[in-house]
């Protein structure tokens, strides 16, 4: 990092960070020192920045330098307070309202085996699904440009744009033989990212829910797969699901929560720098049911409002948790206007679930002796009590009231996601198969399998030699305590050869992950996210857990009263 850059970034910190942080209950003597203060920091930015433009021998590059001071700035408050640039508006609004005009799909940006762009999932029912555009076609071109050597986002921009205009795209796609090039005249439309991709009946008796996101469209999708799963007569309970949902709209939270306890219940309370910013959230329409037994899924992927609407249930002992332990959110954002179209999304608050109890789980006031943020320790952690006198604890996210281990991804599993081994596999395997069998009796072959164990050329699969590094380690040590003798060299030498690696071996030993993840694929392809959502919870050890649960009243007594 340059020096004026250093200097940018220490002046524009010290005067905003002087704006930011008086506290209101400070005596007027003091505040008026502080506001001196404010004045003069930012006159001496000022007055830097004017010299530096005049003398400095270099021209000064003024929205780059003043836009990293401000992201440094900010990087030192937490890391959901941050600078939205105009230009980035679009993208801020798609996250809030799950909306925009476009074509509907996600694409990627590759290096092999063609650099460039992919198409790398339709949505269901899009203008880029209806056109034919397949996951794995190459971008070559929009409208006549050529798009080859653009990058994603770039990409991205081209491809949105208001709804009822059209585009041609252009794609290359593989394993179709010659005539691999194929246009495609498209209408974009207003994308609609649906928050529930999926619900349905599971185990016979479980209405089953899946959550991803908190926007404005969150509490109409589930209120109505609650009332359509409740039309069923089978239906005796619900699973919400809300692993992986990373949280949203705060107040989409407290609808959905009002979907299962009475009106007038409080949900979640947000306090900030002084009394008077202090806000209660209650439900404020009449619930569906406030008696069906109920189940809520998290994970470490679950955040923010997903961790409200989780703790909220799980602090009015109306809902079972299985999972993992959730993220440790409890701050509050607010998105404040700025000058020439930016804004400001800013924590303003904590927030509080009804037991009382926050469950933010890093301290970001405060740092380490290395300069890291601090995690609240468990031992610190204060006890609450559930409406039924069950004891919780604040700090470190959700805690569920059943705990699931989830098995480690391996190197190897991690190899074929990251490079694109299965993607590419499910992209050459529905070139050749126009149908599969439908999410509800889908299952990997053997033969789908060896399919892909053919399909991996060893010459080009990048292990993570972790073994080979270790031993090679080892080997050093030996040499340099004075161990390397004969003997130990034959035996590091038989070593090597056990570790050796055989792919053969190692797709054969991790064959059920590698099947999981080929499913996945091969549901997003024929059935979208609707088809893969509905296959994973076919196969989905936490919820099985929770139908059991949620099956036996005893035990589901026991654990919402202990």
């Amino acid at each position: 990092m340059s020096p004026v850059r250093k200097t940018f970034q220490a002046l524009l910190l010290l005067s905003v960070v002087a704006a930011v942080a008086v506290p209101c209950a400070l005596g007027d003597e003091k505040k008026d020192n502080s506001e001196a203060a404010i004045v003069r920091n930012l006159d001496i930015f000022n007055s830097l920045y004017k010299e530096l433009n005049t003398h400095y021998v270099d021209t000064i590059d003024a929205q780059k330098a003043i836009e990293t001071a401000i992201d440094a700035m900010l990087d030192d408050v937490d890391p959901y307070t941050e600078y939205i640039r105009a230009k980035d508006q679009e993208d801020f609004q798609v996250i809030s309202t799950g909306e925009y005009g476009g074509i509907g799909s996600y694409i990627q940006q590759r290096t092999k085996p063609v650099k460039g762009v992919y198409i790398t999932g339709p949505y269901q029912d899009s203008p880029a699904a209806k056109a034919g555009v397949r996951s794995g076609d190459r971008i070559v071109a929009i409208d006549g440009d050529t798009v080859t050597t653009w990058t994603s986002d770039q990409v991205s921009a081209r491809l949105k744009g208001l709804m009822g205009t059209r585009l041609l795209l252009t794609v290359a796609r593989p394993y179709c033989g010659d005539d691999s090039i194929k246009t495609f005249d498209i209408t974009r439309e207003t994308i609609k990212i649906p928050p529930v991709p999926y619900y349905g009946v599971m185990h016979g008796s479980v209405g089953y829910i899946n959550l991803t996101t908190f926007n404005e469209h969150s509490f109409q999708q589930v209120r109505d797969a609650v009332v359509e799963l409740k039309k069923n007569p089978a239906v005796k309970s619900l699973v919400l699901d809300l692993r992986g949902n990373g949280g949203g709209l705060m107040e989409s939270a407290v609808q959905i929560v009002g979907l299962f306890v009475p009106k007038g219940t409080l949900v979640v309370t947000t306090r900030g720098r002084d009394k008077q910013s202090e806000k209660a959230y209650k439900t404020t329409q009449a619930p569906l049911d406030t008696k069906i037994p109920l189940a809520v899924l998290v994970d470490g992927g679950s955040a923010s409002s997903a961790e409200i609407t989780a703790g909220a249930l799980q602090d009015l002992d109306r809902a079972v948790v299985l999972g993992s332990r959730s993220f440790g959110k409890g701050l509050v954002q607010s998105v404040r206007p700025l000058p020439f179209d930016g804004a400001l999304k800013v924590t303003i608050a904590k927030y509080y679930i009804p037991s009382g109890r926050l469950i933010q789980e890093i301290d970001y006031s405060q740092r380490g002796a290395d300069g890291s943020y601090q995690r609240i320790p468990d031992s610190l952690a204060r006890v609450f009590h559930t409406a039924h006198g069950r004891e919780v604890r604040e700090g470190g996210g959700i805690t569920p009231d059943i705990k699931i281990d989830y098995p480690d991804l391996t190197r190897l599993v991690y190899n074929i996601v990251r490079d694109n081994w299965a993607f590419d596999f499910v992209t050459k395997y529905t070139a050749e198969h126009p149908t599969i069998d439908p999410p509800s009796t889908f299952e990997v072959t053997d033969t789908i399998f060896n399919e892909f164990k053919h399909f991996i050329d060893p010459e080009k699969f990048q292990y993570d030699k972790v073994c080979e590094k270790g031993l090679q380690s080892l080997r050093e040590i030996a040499k340099t305590e004075g161990y390397a003798t004969e003997a130990t060299q034959a035996a590091f030498d038989q070593l090597a050869t056990l570790l050796r690696h055989d792919l053969n071996h190692d797709l054969d030993q991790h064959r059920d992950e590698i099947a999981k993840i080929l499913a996945q694929e091969l549901m997003t392809r024929y059935y979208y996210q609707a088809g893969e959502v509905e296959y994973d919870a076919r196969h989905d050890e936490t919820l099985d857990r929770a139908a059991q649960v949620l099956s036996n009243p005893a035990e589901l007594h026991r654990i919402l009263n202990h």
